[in-house]
């Protein structure tokens, strides 16, 4: 009984070192050399060389003067500490007074856009942090954005065209725009 307890205790600690160390530092060493901007996080750095955020998580844009994400059900909105959705069911009274009310501030936002709201516009993702919008959902914010910034819708739809990201190898996912980019490019400008 002593023998077997100790082989199994001598396989535990293999295991847990080979699992639990040396291929998770393997793995990170490996990243670090092939992908090292994925690997540190996918950090956004601005114009004056500081950490402005992640490509991988959304944050908050207030103002007409910025592209906006779809809403966050994460904590108190886009809080990496506390991602989720609402979890509202899609007959449940308090997410259909939720979208009644995002939809009028867009519209009040909005004035002069006549086209539907995307619906992600309305409805928060999953994680509630998720950090892209579709082209179509940019698009649709053009003429707010240009109006608070005094700039010319054209110009701004091509800047947002110019920051489609395409499918993933061309076949996962959709085009989206990453709203952190865009803005720092609107910022630039």
């Amino acid at each position: 009984m002593r023998r077997t307890l100790v082989a199994a205790l001598r396989l535990t600690l293999v295991t847990l070192v080979l699992t639990g160390l040396a291929y998770p530092l393997a793995m990170t060493g490996i990243a670090r050399m092939v992908f090292p901007h994925c690997a540190s996080g996918s950090l956004v750095v601005g114009r004056d060389g500081r950490v402005v955020g992640s490509e991988l998580i959304g944050q908050a844009f207030h103002g007409a003067a910025y592209f906006q994400l779809r809403p966050s059900a994460a904590g108190s909105g886009y809080d990496a500490s506390n991602s989720g959705g609402s979890n509202l069911a899609p007959a449940s009274a308090r997410l259909l007074a939720r979208l009644r009310d995002e939809a009028a501030r867009l519209q009040r936002e909005n004035p002069k856009v006549s086209a539907p709201i995307p619906v992600e516009l309305l409805t928060a993702s999953a994680s509630g942090l998720d950090p892209h919008i579709s082209p179509a959902a940019a698009l649709w914010q053009v003429p707010r954005v240009a109006r608070a910034r005094r700039l010319d819708e054209a110009q701004l739809r091509a800047l947002v065209v110019a920051h489609v990201e395409p499918r993933q190898l061309g076949v996962f996912g959709e085009p989206r725009v990453n709203v952190l980019l865009l803005n720092l490019a609107l910022d630039r400008k």
